[in-house]
Parts: structure tokens; sequence; C-alpha cells
């Protein structure tokens, strides 16, 4: 007689899941961050273009910092954020040695990674309040990670374009 096993659960979000994972890794109706980042040459990094408020070494770090400070609020109840704003920005306008720049791309990279991991996990309850917020869900959380790293690499993209370092079209 053959064993009854019981029935495999779907993830009944597993199409939210899958939109949001596509949101995070980006493309589609832009351009991705590493391909946005790739080969930015070093000489550029702390130069602000004529009119722009921001060099891209802050740009990045803002994002590196907002992004890390949201999947950290998302984990853990004993998360403090930066103070606001001065916190989420660098102090200075460039990368304070060489190897700055690919460290904090290579952690803008694996906090994304971390977000994504969540995310996709079916054991996360997307819809669930976070016991330690306001009100927020991981979902919502996602989705602000999203959108504010997409903001901001455009940004990035007309930053390149300015400084005459954009060889993408």
């Amino acid at each position: 007689m053959p064993v009854k096993r019981k029935p495999r659960r779907t993830d009944p979000h597993r199409a939210v899941r899958d939109h949001v994972l596509e949101l995070l890794r980006g493309g589609h109706a832009h351009v991705t961050f590493r391909d946005a980042l790739a080969d930015w040459p070093g000489a550029l990094r702390g130069t602000r273009p004529a009119g722009q408020p921001f060099t891209p070494w802050r740009m990045l770090e803002h994002v590196r910092i907002s992004q890390w400070d949201i999947i950290e609020f998302t984990k853990s109840a004993q998360h403090v954020s930066p103070e606001w704003p001065a916190g989420y920005w660098p102090e200075h306008d460039a990368p304070p040695e060489p190897a700055a720049w690919d460290a904090s791309v290579a952690q803008v990279e694996r906090d994304l990674r971390a977000m994504q991991r969540l995310v996709a996990d079916p054991k996360t309850d997307l819809f669930a309040r976070i016991p330690h917020g306001t009100g927020q869900t991981v979902l919502r959380e996602a989705l602000v990670l999203a959108d504010h790293n997409s903001y901001h690499l455009g940004q990035l993209v007309l930053l390149r374009r300015l400084l005459g370092a954009w060889k993408k079209d």
C-alpha cells in the first residue's frame, strides 16, 4: 500500500513575493544598480556636477545607509535608526579611500539580497504588522526600499550623465 503524504502547502502569497522580488532585483523599466555603478571612474566619485546638491559618493552612501536602516528595522526590535536626516548622509563628498566605493557597492548588494531572502521566505508573513513598528509590514518595508533605491538610482544615472561618464545609450 502506498504511503500517504501530506499535501504540500502552497504559498498563497507566492505571486506577490515574486513581483516584489522582481522589483527589488531591478531592471525591466530601468537600469539595474549593478549596471548604473559598473566601472564608475574613480576620479569622478567625489565630484559634484554644476548645479547639483550631491556627489556620486554621497548618493551611494545615502542609499547604503537608508537601505541598511530599512532592513534592520524590519528584522530587529533592537535596531536603532540613525538621527534624521544627518545620520543618513555621509559627512564628506568623496570616499575616504578608493576601496570605500567598492565596499559600499558590495554592502548595498548584500543588504538587498538580505531583503530578497526575507521576502522570498514563505515563513515570512508579508502582511503582518512588524511588532516593534507603528503599523509597518514586511511588504511595506520591501516596497519602500525598492522605491527609495529606484529614486536614487535615477539620480545616480543623472549624475553620471552630467559628469560625462555614462556610456549606456
